[in-house]
Protein backbone atom coordinates (compact mmCIF):
# COMPACT_ATOMS: atom_id res chain seq x y z
CA UNK A 1 0.00 0.00 0.00
CA UNK A 2 1.49 3.33 -1.10
CA UNK A 3 1.88 6.07 1.52
CA UNK A 4 -0.21 9.16 0.99
CA UNK A 5 1.98 12.16 0.24
CA UNK A 6 0.64 15.58 1.17
CA UNK A 7 1.42 18.33 -1.32
CA UNK A 8 2.59 21.63 0.15
CA UNK A 9 1.29 24.65 -1.76
CA UNK A 10 3.77 27.54 -2.00
CA UNK A 11 3.39 31.19 -3.05
CA UNK A 12 6.61 32.83 -4.30
CA UNK A 13 6.87 36.60 -3.83
CA UNK A 14 9.73 38.69 -5.24
CA UNK A 15 9.81 41.69 -7.57
CA UNK A 16 12.69 40.13 -9.55
CA UNK A 17 11.37 37.56 -12.08
CA UNK A 18 14.80 35.92 -12.30
CA UNK A 19 14.81 35.29 -8.55
CA UNK A 20 11.24 33.97 -8.66
CA UNK A 21 12.21 31.62 -11.47
CA UNK A 22 15.21 30.33 -9.56
CA UNK A 23 13.15 29.71 -6.42
CA UNK A 24 10.44 27.93 -8.40
CA UNK A 25 13.09 25.76 -10.05
CA UNK A 26 14.52 24.71 -6.69
CA UNK A 27 11.09 23.88 -5.29
CA UNK A 28 10.10 21.92 -8.41
CA UNK A 29 12.83 19.39 -7.61
CA UNK A 30 10.74 18.19 -4.66
CA UNK A 31 7.53 16.48 -5.81
CA UNK A 32 5.92 17.23 -2.45
CA UNK A 33 6.08 20.98 -3.13
CA UNK A 34 3.83 22.83 -5.58
CA UNK A 35 4.15 26.50 -6.52
CA UNK A 36 0.54 27.67 -6.87
CA UNK A 37 1.25 31.31 -7.76
CA UNK A 38 3.86 34.05 -8.02
CA UNK A 39 3.62 37.72 -7.02
CA UNK A 40 5.82 40.76 -7.70
CA UNK A 41 4.81 42.90 -4.71
CA UNK A 42 3.17 42.75 -1.32
CA UNK A 43 -0.26 43.81 -2.52
CA UNK A 44 -0.43 41.00 -5.06
CA UNK A 45 0.89 38.57 -2.48
CA UNK A 46 -1.78 39.40 0.08
CA UNK A 47 -4.58 39.06 -2.47
CA UNK A 48 -3.27 35.69 -3.66
CA UNK A 49 -2.73 34.42 -0.12
CA UNK A 50 -6.29 35.32 0.83
CA UNK A 51 -7.58 33.48 -2.24
CA UNK A 52 -5.33 30.42 -2.32
CA UNK A 53 -4.32 29.97 1.35
CA UNK A 54 -0.91 28.46 0.52
CA UNK A 55 0.83 26.52 3.26
CA UNK A 56 3.98 28.61 2.79
CA UNK A 57 4.75 32.00 1.27
CA UNK A 58 8.32 32.89 0.30
CA UNK A 59 8.40 36.64 0.91
CA UNK A 60 10.96 39.21 -0.19
CA UNK A 61 11.40 42.41 1.82
CA UNK A 62 12.21 45.22 -0.65
CA UNK A 63 9.50 45.43 -3.34
CA UNK A 64 7.58 48.22 -5.10
CA UNK A 65 3.95 49.19 -4.35
CA UNK A 66 3.95 47.31 -1.03
CA UNK A 67 7.09 45.89 0.58
CA UNK A 68 7.13 42.58 2.37
CA UNK A 69 7.19 44.00 5.86
CA UNK A 70 4.12 46.17 5.29
CA UNK A 71 1.91 43.15 4.49
CA UNK A 72 3.57 40.45 6.57
CA UNK A 73 1.23 40.74 9.54
CA UNK A 74 -1.89 40.30 7.41
CA UNK A 75 -0.23 37.71 5.18
CA UNK A 76 0.76 35.53 8.13
CA UNK A 77 -2.94 35.04 8.96
CA UNK A 78 -3.39 33.15 5.69
CA UNK A 79 -0.05 31.41 5.21
CA UNK A 80 3.15 30.42 6.95
CA UNK A 81 5.70 33.06 5.92
CA UNK A 82 9.32 32.30 5.11
CA UNK A 83 11.21 35.56 4.56
CA UNK A 84 13.61 35.12 1.65
CA UNK A 85 15.60 38.30 1.13
CA UNK A 86 19.04 39.84 0.86
CA UNK A 87 18.50 42.01 3.92
CA UNK A 88 20.68 41.29 6.95
CA UNK A 89 19.75 44.39 8.96
CA UNK A 90 19.00 43.14 12.51
CA UNK A 91 16.14 45.61 12.92
CA UNK A 92 14.47 44.41 9.72
CA UNK A 93 14.90 40.80 10.78
CA UNK A 94 13.49 41.53 14.24
CA UNK A 95 10.46 43.33 12.83
CA UNK A 96 9.73 40.56 10.33
CA UNK A 97 9.89 37.98 13.12
CA UNK A 98 7.58 40.14 15.27
CA UNK A 99 5.13 40.50 12.40
CA UNK A 100 4.85 36.72 12.09
CA UNK A 101 7.60 35.31 9.86
CA UNK A 102 8.30 31.70 10.83
CA UNK A 103 11.54 31.55 8.90
CA UNK A 104 14.24 33.81 7.52
CA UNK A 105 16.76 33.01 4.78
CA UNK A 106 19.32 35.34 3.22
CA UNK A 107 20.09 35.13 -0.51
CA UNK A 108 23.55 33.77 -1.18
CA UNK A 109 23.80 32.12 2.22
CA UNK A 110 21.83 28.92 1.73
CA UNK A 111 21.90 25.86 -0.49
CA UNK A 112 18.90 24.58 -2.51
CA UNK A 113 18.31 21.77 -0.03
CA UNK A 114 18.22 24.36 2.79
CA UNK A 115 15.35 26.16 1.05
CA UNK A 116 13.42 22.94 0.50
CA UNK A 117 13.88 21.87 4.11
CA UNK A 118 12.92 25.35 5.36
CA UNK A 119 9.67 25.22 3.38
CA UNK A 120 8.82 21.85 4.92
CA UNK A 121 9.63 23.12 8.41
CA UNK A 122 7.49 26.25 8.03
CA UNK A 123 4.63 24.21 6.54
CA UNK A 124 4.80 22.01 9.62
CA UNK A 125 4.38 25.00 11.92
CA UNK A 126 8.01 25.10 12.90
CA UNK A 127 10.73 27.60 12.01
CA UNK A 128 13.94 27.86 10.05
CA UNK A 129 16.38 30.73 10.60
CA UNK A 130 19.62 31.71 8.91
CA UNK A 131 22.55 32.22 11.32
CA UNK A 132 22.06 36.01 11.43
CA UNK A 133 18.31 35.64 12.01
CA UNK A 134 18.91 33.06 14.74
CA UNK A 135 21.28 35.49 16.44
CA UNK A 136 18.67 38.26 16.30
CA UNK A 137 15.97 35.93 17.65
CA UNK A 138 18.24 34.94 20.54
CA UNK A 139 18.88 38.61 21.36
CA UNK A 140 15.14 39.31 21.27
CA UNK A 141 14.51 36.43 23.67
CA UNK A 142 17.05 37.82 26.13
CA UNK A 143 15.95 41.44 25.72
CA UNK A 144 12.55 41.80 23.97
CA UNK A 145 12.86 45.55 23.42
CA UNK A 146 16.39 45.53 22.00
CA UNK A 147 15.22 46.10 18.42
CA UNK A 148 12.07 48.07 19.21
CA UNK A 149 11.36 50.89 16.79
CA UNK A 150 9.27 54.00 17.50
CA UNK A 151 7.45 53.73 14.19
CA UNK A 152 6.06 50.22 14.61
CA UNK A 153 2.97 49.48 12.53
CA UNK A 154 -0.28 50.75 13.95
CA UNK A 155 -3.82 49.68 13.16
CA UNK A 156 -5.72 52.44 11.38
CA UNK A 157 -8.92 53.66 13.03
CA UNK A 158 -12.16 54.69 11.26
CA UNK A 159 -11.10 58.35 11.24
CA UNK A 160 -7.86 57.72 9.34
CA UNK A 161 -9.45 58.07 5.87
CA UNK A 162 -8.68 54.44 4.97
CA UNK A 163 -4.96 55.03 5.40
CA UNK A 164 -3.04 51.87 6.18
CA UNK A 165 -0.77 51.61 9.21
CA UNK A 166 2.30 52.04 7.02
CA UNK A 167 0.78 55.06 5.25
CA UNK A 168 0.12 56.62 8.65
CA UNK A 169 3.76 56.08 9.56
CA UNK A 170 4.89 57.81 6.36
CA UNK A 171 2.42 60.66 6.74
CA UNK A 172 3.31 61.38 10.35
CA UNK A 173 7.00 61.50 9.49
CA UNK A 174 6.21 63.75 6.55
CA UNK A 175 4.45 66.12 8.94
CA UNK A 176 7.62 66.18 11.02
CA UNK A 177 9.45 67.58 8.00
CA UNK A 178 11.41 64.48 6.99
CA UNK A 179 12.50 64.03 3.38
CA UNK A 180 11.68 60.89 1.39
CA UNK A 181 15.21 59.62 2.02
CA UNK A 182 14.91 60.22 5.77
CA UNK A 183 11.48 58.56 5.89
CA UNK A 184 12.86 55.56 4.02
CA UNK A 185 15.71 55.23 6.49
CA UNK A 186 13.43 55.66 9.50
CA UNK A 187 10.95 53.02 8.31
CA UNK A 188 13.44 50.64 6.67
CA UNK A 189 11.93 51.17 3.20
CA UNK A 190 13.27 52.12 -0.20
CA UNK A 191 12.70 55.68 -1.43
CA UNK A 192 10.61 54.24 -4.27
CA UNK A 193 8.31 52.57 -1.76
CA UNK A 194 7.99 55.83 0.19
CA UNK A 195 7.00 57.63 -3.03
CA UNK A 196 4.38 54.97 -3.72
CA UNK A 197 2.95 55.39 -0.22
CA UNK A 198 2.86 59.17 -0.66
CA UNK A 199 0.95 58.84 -3.93
CA UNK A 200 -1.65 56.67 -2.18
CA UNK A 201 -1.83 59.17 0.70
CA UNK A 202 -2.34 62.10 -1.68
CA UNK A 203 -5.20 60.23 -3.37
CA UNK A 204 -6.93 59.31 -0.12
CA UNK A 205 -6.59 62.83 1.32
CA UNK A 206 -7.53 64.39 -2.03
CA UNK A 207 -4.42 66.59 -2.19
CA UNK A 208 -1.70 67.08 -4.79
CA UNK A 209 1.44 67.97 -2.87
CA UNK A 210 3.40 67.33 0.31
CA UNK A 211 2.46 70.74 1.69
CA UNK A 212 -1.24 70.19 1.03
CA UNK A 213 -1.04 66.77 2.67
CA UNK A 214 0.57 68.25 5.80
CA UNK A 215 -2.02 71.03 6.02
CA UNK A 216 -4.90 68.62 5.39
CA UNK A 217 -3.69 66.05 7.93
CA UNK A 218 -2.98 68.70 10.57
CA UNK A 219 -6.53 70.00 10.18
CA UNK A 220 -8.01 66.49 10.36
CA UNK A 221 -6.13 65.63 13.53
CA UNK A 222 -6.64 68.98 15.23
Amino acid sequence: MRAVTTTIDVLVVDDNPVVRGAMCGILAADERLRVVAEAANGREALALAQQLRPAVTLLDHRMPIADGLSVLGALSRHSGVLALTGTQDPQIIAEMLRQGARGYLVHGEFQPNDLVRAVHEVAGGRGWLSPIAASVAASMAREPTIYEHPARHRRPDPEDHNLTGRELDVLNLLCRGLSNAAIAQELWLTEKTVKNHLNHIFTKLQVRSRTEAIVRWTAIRA
